[in-house]
Formats: C-alpha cells, sequence, structure tokens
C-alpha cells in the first residue's frame, strides 16, 4: 500500500498507520534514522533499550519519549547506567517522561551489566551484534508491509544468545526491530525512497555508516 505524502515521496506505509506521514518526528526518524547501519555502542544500547521499553506501546510513544530517556539514563552511558542502585531506580519510577515499568526500569540496568560483562568475553560488543548478519547490512525487497516478518532466524538466534548473556526484554520480536531500526537489515519497503538510498549506500560494504 502506498504511502504518498506532501512533498511527493512515497514512504513506508507503517508510517502513517500510527502517527500519520505528516508527523514531523515519526517522518525524521523515518527519513534519516531508521534502516541506517549503526554501530557506536551507546546508540546500539539506546535502541536495544528503547525497543524493549517499546513492548506492548507504539513506537511513536517511546520516540516522543526517546529525549527524556536519554537525560534520564545519562545518555545511556553503559557504565553509568550498569552502576544504578535502588535510588536510581526510585528516581527513574517518579519520571514521567520514560515508560514507568519497574520491570523494563530494571530490565535496562541489567542489560547495562549484560552489556559489560559480554564485553569482558566477545571484546567489542557493537561487532559481536553485527556478527548476527555476517556484519554486513541485509537488503530486503519487501513489496508491502504485511510481507515484513514480525521474527526472523537472526532475530531468533540473536535473542537466544542475548538471552544466554543475561540480557533481558529480548524477544524475538523485540530483536527483529532492533535488527531494523540499527539498519542490519533494510526493510524499507521497496517502494518507500529510503529503500533506494540505503541500498545504494550500504551496497558492498560492511554497515557504513552514513
Amino acid at each position: 500500500m502506498s504511502n504518498w505524502t506532501d512533498d511527493g515521496k512515497c514512504r513506508c506505509a507503517w508510517l502513517g498507520q500510527w502517527a500519520g506521514a505528516q508527523d514531523p518526528l515519526y517522518r525524521d526518524y523515518h527519513d534519516t534514522e531508521w534502516g541506517v547501519p549503526e554501530h557506536d555502542p551507546v546508540r546500539l544500547f539506546e535502541l536495544l533499550t528503547l525497543e524493549g521499553a517499546q513492548a506492548g506501546l507504539a513506537w511513536i510513544t517511546v520516540l516522543r519519549k526517546r529525549q527524556t530517556y536519554r537525560e534520564a539514563f545519562d545518555g545511556f552511558d553503559i557504565a553509568r547506567v550498569a552502576h544504578y542502585d535502588e535510588t536510581d531506580t526510585a528516581r527513574l519510577l517518579t519520571n514521567s517522561g520514560i515508560v514507568r515499568n519497574r520491570l523494563k526500569i530494571a530490565s535496562t540496568i541489567d542489560n547495562a551489566r549484560a552489556w559489560l560483562a559480554l564485553e569482558d568475553k566477545v571484546g567489542d560488543v557493537s561487532a559481536w551484534l553485527w556478527s548476527f548478519v555476517d556484519g554486513i547490512p541485509q537488503q530486503h525487497n519487501w513489496q508491502s508491509v504485511a510481507d515484513i516478518p514480525t521474527t526472523s532466524r537472526e532475530s531468533d538466534t540473536l535473542s537466544r544468545a542475548l538471552k544466554k548473556a543475561g540480557f533481558r526484554f529480548v524477544g524475538s520480536t523485540i530483536c527483529q526491530s532492533f535488527l531494523q531500526a540499527a539498519g542490519m537489515f533494510n526493510d524499507h519497503t521497496t517502494e518507500c525512497f529510503r529503500h533506494r538510498e540505503i541500498t545504494s549506500a550500504t551496497q558492498g560494504t560492511k554497515g557504513v555508516l552514513f
């Protein structure tokens, strides 16, 4: 299903399904971030956190809270979050700018600790995450949103590996969304103008940032 907007560009239909393709925040996220290969560990930890926070919610809800999340979690500094204690948890539970779910907040702290522990084992956690797609952005060619699977072989494998490493809120569906958001999958539909741009920019590379 086409999703033509006022600037004459065709975008993924999911953009209009949730918040309307005219929502500036959502449109900018779709046009400049979603599906772009990301390797920075802080940004990857942020994406994993926000995808977990989204569970049961619409992505636009979490996207609108992202800046407050960054402020509340010290810019997603993994080492700092890993040292949060009960005082920090209590502080976060009073912050209306984030999803005030005790389990989700606790999982973010636990995941920061798991990240550091994994780092001791594998070294570069970002490279480890990218290894689940062989270090190369996977270019898919879905014709419609209905064709895009909610899980995949890669998301199943990543989910199992993360759980084994001590991460929480990392089910296969969450991992699939993470793979898409981090640009490990290019899951823009073929009619979307971003599908062509990302394919061209990443072809023959190992996840170049742009």
